[in-house]
């Protein structure tokens, strides 16, 4: 046989690789398994002082007319029932009304004036309107996409393109954890009383082309939080973290021989799995909570609700996870927006306005940034009589806390709230003015891929910088 045979010689050099190189593979395995969890980040030190440390969304899932809830608009109100003057909707992208008649549909509930400096909010929502000193309402956002699922996918992402990364990986990859016990990114879903309930993809909140590990981690609700968190008939504590040691052991080695660095977040979630078996039951058990704090929220624990789910996101902030973020659905009010909006007011004002007071107590908002909006919001044109269609062009924004100035609107849009005309904010602005929050330069939290710098803002976004305080 030659010594030198072509398929020889690449046994030869694969094994040179595997052994000759593994010394310093494992110190770089030694390196990443002393941080399974990616607890300090890539960004270390911060780019600038962080004002935040944590994020609570809100998410409205469905898009919540800003008609109906923090934009007050007089003129449509007196247009009501005639035409849309065509100046302001000529050439204009329009979901399904487009090439209908446009009737002009005047708010369907009443404002009234909240706080030191007379935040006009709608008198649907009068607990959010007692914390009027401590949000800031952005009436002047605006965004690129007007069906659902490529809207929530570009404010999740930042782009339309499915396989990014969402804004709570980024978050996550670029500042870590503060708990080795629970995840650094979890989320959280509630359903509305409303039949328009539109899907929930679990890729808005995926780590894309990021190491899996930095993905959200959903909790249920309803019933246990994580299935299977108790250990099996027969098992024990000292027997699963056995088990899981010989698991990762071979999981490290295999890792030595392949560097592929999924192998690590399999490692990291085993290690996490077991951990959350005795911190999960911990975080849920809300025995311990008061009872005027359960009814500040109108909470009652295990009921699914957009209330228990606020209370848990506290609890999950005291706890040290980065980016939380709660789906609450039903807001798609394609009819009878004057009664479903009064639904979701019931839904949401109390715990929305008690997790801002709670943070606020506990001394947490000032470094915990609230935000409170959806996908995008609704058309001032009537649809069907009685609804509103997709809108993009302007609509509304609430944060609280993390560094936002308070007691403050920012931005305008035109007198039938149409489009943003004072101060337009992007999603791709919201983005790099969250991340300023954080304490990183939106320009430099980058990914290569293909070639290319990837970033949640991508090639544009500006920080807001009139809102901070």
């Amino acid at each position: 046989m030659n010594p030198h045979d072509e398929s020889t010689l690449d046994i030869h050099r694969r094994t040179f690789l595997r052994y000759g190189l593994s010394g310093l593979g494992l110190l770089g395995l030694n390196s990443l398994m002393a941080d399974p969890q990616g607890a300090h980040g890539v960004i270390n030190p911060l780019h600038h002082a962080a004002k935040a440390k944590r994020v609570i969304f809100l998410y409205q899932a469905g898009g919540p007319s800003h008609l109906e809830t923090f934009d007050h608009k007089p003129k449509l109100a007196e247009l009501h029932g005639k035409g849309m003057p065509e100046t302001f909707t000529k050439g204009q992208q329009i979901a399904q009304l487009q090439g209908k008649p446009l009737i002009c549909f005047g708010p369907q509930h009443g404002f009234q004036k909240y706080g030191k400096n007379g935040l006009e909010i709608c008198d649907l929502f009068p607990r959010i309107g007692s914390v009027a000193d401590d949000v800031c309402i952005i009436r002047s956002m605006w965004t690129e996409q007007i069906n659902h699922d490529p809207a929530h996918t570009i404010m999740n992402t930042g782009s339309i393109l499915a396989g990014r990364p969402s804004m709570g990986s980024w978050a996550l990859y670029g500042l870590g954890a503060e708990t080795q016990d629970l995840p650094g990114f979890v989320v959280l879903l509630s359903a509305g009383r409303g039949g328009q309930m539109q899907p929930i993809a679990a890729r808005q909140w995926s780590a894309g082309l990021l190491p899996s590990r930095f993905q959200g981690v959903k909790l249920n609700s309803i019933g246990d939080a994580v299935l299977h968190i108790k250990n099996p008939h027969g098992m024990n504590a000292g027997m699963q973290k056995d088990s899981i040691d010989a698991i990762n052991a071979l999981n490290r080695a295999q890792y030595a021989t392949l560097k592929d660095p999924e192998i690590l977040t399999r490692v990291a979630q085993y290690e996490m799995a077991f951990k959350m078996q005795s911190s999960v039951p911990d975080l849920v058990d809300m025995s311990k909570e008061p009872r005027k704090v359960l009814d500040m929220y109108g909470a009652r624990p295990g009921d699914g609700s957009f209330a228990s789910n606020c209370l848990l996101a506290r609890r999950l902030a005291e706890r040290g996870v980065r980016f939380i973020q709660l789906y609450h659905r039903d807001w798609d009010h394609h009819s009878g927006v004057k009664a479903n909006i009064a639904l979701k007011a019931e839904e949401v004002d109390q715990a929305t306005a008690a997790l801002i007071t709670d943070l606020k107590q506990r001394g947490m908002l000032d470094d915990t940034l609230v935000i409170w909006g959806g996908e995008f919001g609704r058309t001032p044109m009537s649809q069907g009589g009685d609804g509103r269609d997709h809108h993009i062009k302007g609509f509304s924004f609430l944060v609280a806390g993390g560094g936002m100035k308070a007691g403050i609107t920012y931005g305008t849009t035109d007198e039938l709230g149409y489009a943003a005309e004072e101060n337009p904010v992007s999603v791709h602005d919201f983005h790099a003015t969250m991340l300023h929050l954080l304490g990183v330069d939106h320009k430099r939290l980058a990914v290569r891929f293909q070639g290319l710098d990837v970033r949640l803002t991508g090639i544009s976004g500006d920080v807001v910088r009139d809102i901070l305080a």
